[in-house]
């Protein structure tokens, strides 16, 4: 039996496990209630061993990838290309969040005197998420001090200075190109090795984030906006099954519709348990070419970057979190107030680090909107489960992006 073979039957041994994992930890949670707390340290272990790998992976694997595309013409136009369609999706995703929350108003009719108790002064939030303008916005892409980016995990200034290194190699001459990118591939192999190893201990490490985090929200706090997360999933499920399904679909020749959704379970559940692109992201290249049929040259170039600025579900989120506040204050929102949530959610959607942790980006929709910021800590307390099912979603898209972009790898 092949190695590849081998592979793929043990992952998909992994992804099962995992399953039962997600099941047995929410089951837990909910028994235990906080004291499921006492399985932090475990899952925290898990995800710190993953960001350990994360930050080399990541340089080793857009430096090769952008060396190989940099070598061939098509390189300007896959790069356009995958820009355009997380851009495109991106905004995509927020109209539709704001479609269904101005249809279903999940936030109308709520007793805002019962949450007083959850509203707090988030004033110091606003000033360290607010989106920084235009210029701002690329200069903190270009690191002064590429050392101190990887030291520091500045995903967005690595990305630009492993293309930097990636399309410069392409310019040497031929002997020094091959031995450098080599050495590049050979380093992300290496790498997805020792991830490889990391994930044998995934369904514990996910079993102990689901018990935690389950544990630690209960049914009273879920009570309050179930119906903005039966809203979200909905929202979700269109931007994947209709919007991601439907370009793999019309653009993608790399794999069908059955068989793209068929072959990225494993990687939604993984995705859905650490509630991280960038954790996930080792485990969805690897499905990406290996089941998917994506060329190596393109996953490392598209799903590094996916990881990163691609966040359709993330989006979709501050949209909808914005007129729910709003709605919650019984506020009519202007064409402008729109605009406004429109532009932030995509800009926030693209600085956001594809790790788990607070959505507080949204504070800088809320401002731009002009919508009070007080009963935002309503979303803190069970943003967990929004970040897992966002997560989901945002490597699907990327994974997506790199079937129909690989179809132009060696266009003329």
């Amino acid at each position: 039996m092949s190695e590849p073979k081998k592979m793929k039957l043990s992952l998909d041994k992994l992804g099962k496990w995992i399953i039962v994992a997600t099941i047995l930890g929410a089951v837990v949670g909910l028994v235990m209630g906080k004291p499921a707390h006492m399985f932090a340290p475990m899952g925290d272990l898990f995800m710190q061993l993953i960001k350990m790998v994360v930050v080399p992976l990541v340089l080793f694997s857009l430096v090769g990838g952008a060396a190989s595309l940099g070598r061939s013409s098509s390189a300007g136009k896959i790069g356009a290309l995958t820009f355009i369609y997380y851009g495109v999706t991106t905004a995509v995703a927020v109209a539709i969040g704001l479609l269904f929350s101005e249809l279903f108003q999940p936030g109308a009719g709520i007793d805002m005197a019962s949450l007083s108790g959850a509203a707090v002064h988030v004033d110091h939030m606003e000033e360290s998420t607010k989106i920084p303008g235009f210029w701002e916005t690329v200069i903190g892409f270009v690191p002064a001090n590429p050392i101190k980016a990887l030291a520091d995990g500045n995903i967005l200034q690595i990305i630009v200075f492993a293309m930097g290194m990636g399309f410069a190699i392409s310019f040497l001459d031929k002997a020094k190109q091959e031995f450098l990118l080599n050495f590049f591939n050979y380093m992300t192999d290496l790498f997805i090795k020792v991830m490889t190893g990391i994930m044998y201990v995934a369904p514990i490490g996910v079993f102990c984030l689901m018990a935690d985090a389950t544990g630690s929200f209960g049914y009273a706090v879920l009570a309050k906006i179930i119906y903005l997360i039966l809203l979200y999933i909905v929202v979700l499920a269109i931007v994947t099954y209709v919007m991601i399904g439907g370009t793999v679909a019309m653009f993608s020749k790399c794999t069908t519709y059955k068989n793209f959704f068929k072959s990225m379970w494993k990687v939604q559940v993984f995705a859905f348990s650490t509630a991280s692109s960038i954790a996930t992201l080792p485990l969805n290249m690897n499905t990406t070419i290996n089941e998917l049929g994506v060329s190596k040259e393109t996953t490392s170039f598209a799903l590094p970057l996916g990881a990163t600025i691609n966040m359709n579900g993330n989006a979709a989120y501050y949209a909808m979190a914005a007129t729910f506040i709003a709605q919650m204050y019984g506020m009519d929102l202007g064409f402008s107030q729109y605009v406004a949530i429109v532009i932030t959610s995509t800009l926030g959607a693209v600085g956001q680090a594809g790790v788990p942790g607070p959505t507080l980006l949204v504070v800088a929709v809320l401002v731009s909107a002009g919508i009070p910021i007080d009963a935002l800590p309503i979303l803190f307390g069970v943003d967990r489960i929004f970040d897992m099912l966002r997560t989901a979603v945002n490597i699907t898209g990327d994974a997506a992006c790199a079937t129909i972009v690989d179809r132009f790898r060696t266009a003329k």
